[in-house]
């Protein structure tokens, strides 16, 4: 099974028809995907501004991220399902566009850096934890997550303006007594 039946499969299923052909499932599922969204960025923006000793420097740093990191996964968890659910209704379309393989590319990157951020820095929170700011390493990863998570949001955005009219289909017949009835 390739990619294009696994879009098809996706695309045809009873769930994405549904959401497809209801009035408010669609909307639904994109507002609690922008929530998500603002909660998993603002709670990551604590985090890395924390590193960056920008914001609650008195508090140490494994405090922080126990407190906040558990909504940051449950508002990704939220995101990640919403997503899915609206990939569903135009997988094809999404699938081919720039601005969806770009965000997905740089969710990867997220993911990536958060890991070697847990390998490195995070693996000597003890010797840094209680300080204004933390080491150079961690500073990096912190710059690099703000920046690809904004950017995250930019593709986000440019998803749904370059997809939205992808499937319609142009009406080419005009008929002048529909325009003009007698």
């Amino acid at each position: 099974m390739g990619v294009t039946d696994v879009l098809t499969a996706l695309e045809s299923s009873h769930l994405a028809d549904r959401i497809r052909i209801s009035l408010y499932l669609f909307p639904l599922l994109e507002s609690f995907h922008v929530l998500g969204l603002a909660t998993v960025f603002g709670t990551i923006a604590i985090i890395d501004l924390r590193l960056l000793g920008l914001a609650s420097t008195r508090r140490p740093f494994t405090r922080i991220a126990s407190d906040v990191l558990k909504w940051t996964w449950a508002a990704f968890a939220l995101t990640a399902t919403t997503g899915f659910l609206m990939f569903i209704t135009n997988a094809d379309v999404y699938y081919h566009n720039f601005f969806f393989r770009s965000k997905m590319a740089l969710l990867a990157l997220a993911g990536l850096n958060m890991l070697i951020f847990e390998l490195t820095a995070g693996r000597s929170v003890h010797a840094w934890d209680k300080d204004r700011s933390a080491p150079r390493a961690a500073r990096a990863a912190a710059v690099l997550s703000l920046v690809v998570w904004i950017t995250i949001i930019f593709m986000g955005r440019w998803i749904g303006f370059t997809t939205s009219h992808s499937q319609a289909k142009p009406d080419t017949d005009i008929n002048l007594e529909d325009i003009f009835p007698k």
